[in-house]
């Protein structure tokens, strides 16, 4: 019977451990430093909720946090400082040159920064003068103290920056509550560790098991989220569209289909059409005695002899056959 009531109270105890670290330490106003020495949130906890020191206990009872101060991100001292935690962003539309150019310099801008490709997309576009022209969008990571140093150089490498966005998000009041739920739940593991190693029955030892999977399950789920915040401070993304300089294009001019003129109609002359017809007879008669007067001189004289002797002897052999024997 006794065991079974120290049983009750250790879960009821479990229970109130969890829900605490589950409430999470209230956000620090923001002109307040982050200072904390030795882990406030697990000192304040009532005495029986803490665990007794033991000897040889193992390293991962300790937080990977060692308090709830607020790191500089980017650099590889973790000192804690009094600035916040941003996660920067910023998108710029940029006009260029030449797109190949601007590609090759922009990857060497993040190399120097220390930064890497997140992605990258090249596509070339038809202009209206019938030419391919080449388009880009990268994406990168930058360390976000290289953040504003890299928009600068980014600015250079383009004629003229058509539009450009940059924002901020911060996180410095989701990380430290995050801490403060971190170091609640290890103290509360270690507890239900120590209940762990008092059960006398499976029934008890699985129960117990159970509710330590759970709280390991909600320590994982923190220290994700944790590096999460910290990686997305660390590194600010930029997405660059680079647009090529087009060339002005000027339409061809259409070359005008000359209409025809109508002719003007003229007003009706029977005289002169008289006097033309006259003369077309006239020259008509002209050719037709022009044409007789060559025949009887020309015609006539060379073929009427060589016709009349033809004649004769035809004649004279036609008669000669008609005498009678």
């Amino acid at each position: 019977m006794k065991s079974r009531m120290t049983l009750l109270l250790a879960f009821l105890l479990t229970g109130m451990l969890v829900l605490n670290a589950c409430g999470g330490a209230p956000a620090a106003p923001e002109d307040e430093f982050f200072y904390v020495e030795e882990a406030p949130a697990a000192t304040e906890a009532p005495a029986e909720a803490m665990p007794e020191p033991q000897q040889g206990a193992p390293a991962e009872s300790e937080s990977v946090l060692k308090d709830g101060s607020v790191y500089e991100t980017g650099v590889e001292n973790e000192l804690p400082v009094t600035t916040h935690l941003i996660i920067k962003n910023a998108d710029m539309r940029l006009l260029v040159e030449d797109s190949d150019i601007a590609i090759s310099r922009i990857t060497q801008a993040v190399g120097d920064s220390g930064g890497y490709i997140i992605s990258s997309r090249v596509w070339n576009q038809t202009h209206l003068d019938g030419k391919n022209y080449k388009y880009a969008t990268i994406t990168m990571g930058v360390p976000v103290i290289a953040f504003e140093r890299t928009l600068n150089r980014l600015r250079d490498l383009s004629l003229e920056v058509l539009d450009e966005t940059a924002s901020g998000e911060d996180v410095t009041d989701q990380y430290v509550d995050l801490q403060s739920q971190l170091i609640n739940l290890e103290a509360t593991r270690e507890r239900i560790k120590s209940f762990l190693d008092q059960a006398q029955t499976v029934e008890e030892a699985l129960l117990i098991n159970q509710q330590l999977s759970e709280i390991e399950r909600q320590i994982e789920e923190i220290k994700g989220r944790i590096n999460y915040l910290q990686d997305r401070s660390s590194f600010s993304t930029i997405t660059v569209n680079l647009e090529p300089k087009l060339p002005d294009y000027v339409p061809p001019t259409p070359t005008p289909t000359p209409s025809p003129t109508p002719t003007p109609k003229e007003p009706w002359k029977p005289g002169e059409t008289v006097e033309s017809a006259w003369e077309t007879l006239v020259d008509a008669y002209r050719v037709i005695i022009d044409l007789l007067i060559w025949v009887l001189l020309v015609v006539v004289p060379i073929f009427a002899p060589p016709v009349l002797i033809i004649w004769l002897v035809v004649k004279f052999v036609t008669r000669k056959r008609s005498k009678p024997q």
